[in-house]
């Protein structure tokens, strides 16, 4: 019993060093990406898109352009 109990702690520290290694891992990758120009450009190109769809349902300054 008691090495099973051994076991499973060995494995839960383990476990949780992998599985926050593997998200600090991730969120890299999360900037690395975000920050790459390409994708800024794309963002912009959405973010006034939806502005402009706001901006007709709104009735806005904009709107019919």
């Amino acid at each position: 019993m008691v090495r099973f109990l051994v076991g499973v702690a060995v494995g839960y520290v383990l476990g949780t060093r992998a599985g926050h290694e593997r998200y600090e891992q991730l969120v890299r990758a999360y900037h690395r990406a975000a920050d790459h120009p390409a994708v800024q450009g794309a963002a912009g190109v959405a973010r006034a898109g939806v502005e402009g769809a706001i901006d007709k349902v709104r009735g806005g300054p904009n709107a019919g352009q």
